[in-house]
C-alpha cells in the first residue's frame, strides 16, 4: 500500500479507486463511499471530486435506502440522492484493474495478524479474491475458539476497505466445524475441495 500511496497520491485515493473499479455497477454517495473505504467524509468528497474531473467516475442519481429506528422498530424509506458510479468510458480501466490486481495489499502474515486478534484461530483459509479465483463460494474461512464476532466483523471491514470489495467469509467455532467436516457439509467441502490456501492449519487438514 505504501508504493500505491506514493504512486496514486494517497491511501484514500487508492481505496476509492479500488472501490469503484471493483464494484463497477454500484452507485455510491459520499457517505457510503467513505464508510466502505474507511475514509473521512471531507477527504472522500475531495477525492471523488478529483476522480470525477478526470472522468474516472460520473454522477448518477439513485434511490438510497434510509433506515431509522422509531418506537423500537426499524423503518425503511427511500430517498433520491446524487451518487457516483464508475465511468465505463474511462480509457484505462482495464490497465488499472490489471495493475492493481497484481498488487495485493495483504500478505498472509498481515491477514494472520489481523484475524488472530479475534480469538484463538485453529484454521484460516483464504480463497476467492485472495487467490484470484472468483468462482469460490467464500474468500475467507475462519475456524477457532472463543471467537469475538463483533471484532472479527470490524477486522473484515478493514480488510475490505483495503481491497475495495466485500469479502464473503464463513466463521465456525472449532467444535461446530469438526462436526460439519465429519458430516461432509456442502459449504465446507466446496471450500476445501476447490482452490484455496490454508495459512493457519492447526487442525492438520
Amino acid at each position: 500500500m505504501d508504493i500505491l500511496e506514493k504512486l496514486f497520491g494517497g491511501v484514500a485515493k487508492v481505496k476509492l479507486i479500488k472501490l469503484f473499479l471493483l464494484n463497477p455497477e454500484a452507485v455510491f454517495d459520499v457517505s457510503e463511499a467513505g464508510e466502505r473505504a474507511k475514509v473521512s467524509h471531507s477527504v472522500t468528497r475531495k477525492e471523488i471530486t478529483n476522480l470525477e474531473k478526470i472522468n474516472f467516475i460520473r454522477k448518477k442519481t439513485y434511490s438510497k435506502e434510509i433506515k431509522r429506528q422509531k418506537n423500537r422498530k426499524m423503518e425503511i424509506s427511500h430517498k433520491r440522492v446524487n451518487g457516483w458510479i464508475l465511468d465505463q468510458k474511462f480509457p484505462y480501466i482495464e490497465a488499472i484493474k490489471s495493475f492493481l490486481s497484481d498488487v495485493n495489499p495483504f500478505n498472509h502474515k498481515d491477514i494472520i495478524k489481523k484475524i488472530s486478534r479475534a480469538g484463538k484461530i485453529q484454521l484460516l483459509v483464504v480463497s476467492g479474491i485472495f487467490i484470484k479465483n472468483l468462482d469460490s463460494r467464500v474468500d475467507l474461512l475462519v475456524v477457532g475458539d472463543n471467537l469475538k464476532q463483533n471484532q472479527l466483523g470490524n477486522i473484515v471491514k478493514t480488510i475490505e476497505s483495503e481491497i475495495g470489495k466485500e469479502i464473503r467469509y464463513a466463521v465456525f467455532e472449532t467444535s461446530e466445524f469438526n462436526y460439519r467436516y465429519s458430516m461432509f457439509d456442502k459449504l465446507i467441502r466446496d471450500i476445501l475441495d476447490y482452490p484455496h490456501k490454508k495459512i493457519i492449519n492447526k487442525l492438520n487438514l
